[in-house]
């Protein structure tokens, strides 16, 4: 009796460990699967959450574009600036260029034999009038620089004008282009004979009016005009202009012909003033 209650007591404890592993596996399978009730609710909160999470999602990518297109604008201004800026210190250059090139160009009238007998002083254009463009400018020396009215005025590429007023420390400059100025300019075609007076300026042309050249003269296109010196107000040899037009006046006695000046007149900023009354010391003023 005692064997059989032993080996039913091993019997039930063996039945026992069966039936709770058996109960521990079927637990687990069921932790997986969800009854209807929690798949219910499971599948309402995700609904409920997807809902919400939409228009977040949707809100959350328009701030984001509002954000982007404000730091590209900022990125286009900061840009704008850098391109205003480049092109600011460009036009500096070109003008620092443009002074430069005149400057020197200008230094090579020292060397001109026309004017070697002559004293000079470089200026620099101060200020010129827009409703006086065509008529004055003023430069930067005066009275205390020796310059005195009368005085012929030139660039590198030729004769501009005349010292029409003296100041102390700055003069105005009559362009041989002012329709009112009274001087006349005794010229010549380079390497003729052939003379005439430059009366007038064509402001709608932009050329000067030579006049009073006799009527058997060969006159053609191209030609050189040059100061003749004859008037006495301008030393010989400097260039005016070059001859774009032929024509006869109404009676037939003279020619008169249309010169393009050879100085542009319309971008002067440093002259050279030619004092014919004093012999050149040195180098010059």
């Amino acid at each position: 009796m005692p064997s059989f209650f032993s080996n039913k007591k091993l019997i039930l404890l063996l039945t026992s460990l069966i039936v709770l592993i058996a109960l521990i596996s079927y637990s687990l399978r069921q932790g997986n699967r969800s009854s209807w009730p929690e798949q219910f609710a499971q599948d309402s909160v995700g609904l409920f959450q997807y809902v919400l999470n939409v228009p977040a999602q949707y809100a959350a990518g328009f701030f984001q574009n509002v954000s982007d297109i404000k730091n590209a604008y900022e990125e286009n201004k900061k840009l704008k600036a850098n391109l205003e800026n480049y092109a600011r210190v460009e036009q500096q250059n070109r003008d620092l260029s443009a002074r430069y090139n005149q400057m020197r160009r200008l230094l090579n009238i020292e060397k001109d034999p026309n004017l070697l007998s002559y004293k000079k002083y470089a200026a620099e254009v101060i200020s010129r009038a827009p409703d006086q463009w065509n008529q004055l400018m003023t430069v930067d020396k005066g009275s205390v620089n020796g310059i005195k009215t009368g005085m012929p005025v030139v660039t590198a590429d030729g004769l501009v004008g005349t010292i029409s007023q003296v100041g102390n420390f700055s003069s105005k400059v009559s362009l041989i282009s002012n329709q009112q100025n009274v001087n006349q300019i005794s010229a010549i075609i380079q390497n003729t004979r052939t003379y005439g007076m430059i009366e007038g300026y064509d402001p709608n042309r932009g050329t000067l009016l030579f006049q009073k050249i006799p009527i058997k003269a060969n006159l053609k296109k191209g030609q050189i005009v040059t100061t003749s010196g004859l008037s006495g107000m301008y030393p010989p040899g400097l260039m005016i202009g070059t001859i774009t037009s032929v024509s006869t006046d109404p009676y037939g006695l003279t020619q008169a012909a249309e010169v393009k000046p050879s100085a542009n007149l319309n971008d002067i900023i440093y002259v050279m003033i030619i004092d014919k009354s004093a012999a050149a010391t040195g180098t010059g003023g």
